[in-house]
């Protein structure tokens, strides 16, 4: 299915780009075409429908080889706020952020870890993770998967009071 994604990103990603749109990944399963777009300062569902409607289903119809055989499923969709992170260009992208990732071989005795990617490299990653935090380079051949972290630094709720009961302060 890979052979038939990196067919489908060759011939969807200039359309896309030509209607102001970035082809983010493409995921091919045995009914499931799934394309993740996104746009400068983010993507709406107009652009989403747009993208869907007018221009990846029709290029899709023209090129069946590159689609699962029979029915499929189309999904056109956002990358959301923790992205997968799977070219280069991805990782570049997001030096600074917190990401969490799984490795094909142990790191200090793990698979899973989870720091901040420091550096973007032509052959792999730079994370800095651990305690103290350590700065490991990681090969993108050892790398299974990547994602972004998203931080959700939000205030505390008050807690809802009813009848005369004294006001709490914020949690």
């Amino acid at each position: 299915m890979a052979d038939s994604a990196s067919g489908i990103v060759s011939v969807v990603d200039p359309v896309l780009s030509s209607a102001g749109l970035e082809l983010w990944d493409v995921e091919v399963t045995h009914d499931t075409v799934r394309v993740l777009v996104d746009r400068a300062g983010g993507i709406d569902l107009d652009s989403l429908s747009q993208a869907a409607g007018t221009l990846v289903a029709p290029i899709l119809d023209a090129h069946p080889e590159l689609t699962p055989q029979g029915r499929y499923h189309l999904e056109v969709s956002s990358p959301g706020i923790e992205r997968k992170l799977r070219r280069p260009e991805h990782f570049a992208r997001y030096v600074g952020a917190e990401i969490s990732l799984k490795t094909r071989v142990e790191i200090s005795g793990a698979r899973r870890h989870r720091g901040v990617l420091v550096e973007a490299q032509a052959a792999g990653i730079v994370v800095e993770m651990g305690e103290p935090p350590m700065r490991t380079l990681v090969d993108y051949d050892s790398i299974d998967w990547a994602r972004t972290v998203a931080s959700w630094n939000s205030t505390p709720k008050r807690k809802p009071t009813v009848g005369n009961e004294p006001k709490e302060a914020a949690l």
